[in-house]
């Protein structure tokens, strides 16, 4: 008998339980059907708002389409003056007292030549400011500036280079920005950049390279220690490479 009521008593349980969940579902399927219909009949009394919506998305992806284009012809427009710039630059210094010859650019002295290339890399920073090719005519005018002997500009445009979102651009900037550095006498400044380098080598900045002019940067500091520290790393890191002799011949000069 006890056994029964028990039974009855856990199936008693068992039904309010089942009843609640039916009205609980009951409630969340009529609240879902309520709100499905509200939404059907404001978008039929807003249906042409809707399309106006659409149409105005379908424009602004288009925009951002052309925009895309016009930003791809302007980079390389901006890439055909910058070859040009590349051939100022790999010019060649006329002798002197020797005269231009007709048909072939060259210059009277490499300062001429770093002037003329300045202008022209300007000119492209101006012309296509929110290129990627921009980006690469700063990092060289930033090079012809320090050419020139105006490591001002030269820092500051290096600093801009360094913050690129162009990975390898920005590895190129900060190794020439470690250059500017060490001609300034500020070797913790380029010591702290190469290290950087170091640890996040890139295609355009290897590994070695980065470890090579900070070793370098040791030496000229007078930290022989530190400098043959790194050396032996390399010859550590890459014992049958390239990298290796010549870490192995730098040793040898500093004994």
């Amino acid at each position: 008998m006890d056994w029964l009521t028990s039974s009855h008593a856990l199936e008693g349980t068992s039904v309010r339980a089942q009843t609640r969940h039916q009205l609980k579902q009951d409630r969340f399927s009529q609240v879902t059907m309520e709100a499905a219909e509200k939404t059907f009949d404001w978008s039929s009394q807003h249906v042409k708002a809707l399309i106006i919506a659409g149409v105005i998305v379908a424009v602004i992806a288009a925009a951002i389409g052309v925009a895309w284009y016009h930003f791809d012809q302007q980079d390389r427009a901006a890439s055909i003056e910058l070859n040009q710039v590349m051939r100022t630059l790999d010019a060649p210094v006329r002798p002197a007292g020797m005269p231009e010859q007709p048909g072939q650019i060259s210059y009277a002295s490499a300062s001429d030549r770093a002037t003329q290339a300045q202008k022209q890399l300007q000119a492209i920073m101006d012309k296509y400011p929110h290129t990627k090719t921009a980006d690469f005519a700063r990092y060289f005018h930033a090079l012809t500036a320090a050419d020139l002997g105006n490591d001002t500009l030269a820092e500051n445009e290096l600093k801009t280079v360094a913050d690129s979102h162009q990975k390898d651009l920005a590895a190129l900037g900060k190794f020439a920005l470690a250059s500017v550095y060490r001609r300034t006498n500020r070797a913790k400044d380029a010591i702290e950049i190469y290290k950087q380098l170091i640890a996040k080598p890139t295609r355009s900045v290897g590994k070695s390279m980065a470890q090579f002019e900070l070793a370098a940067t040791y030496q000229a500091a007078g930290l022989t220690a530190d400098a043959k520290q790194t050396y032996q790393q390399i010859q550590k890191e890459d014992p049958s490479g390239p990298a290796a002799q010549m870490a192995s011949a730098q040793l040898q000069d500093l004994k």
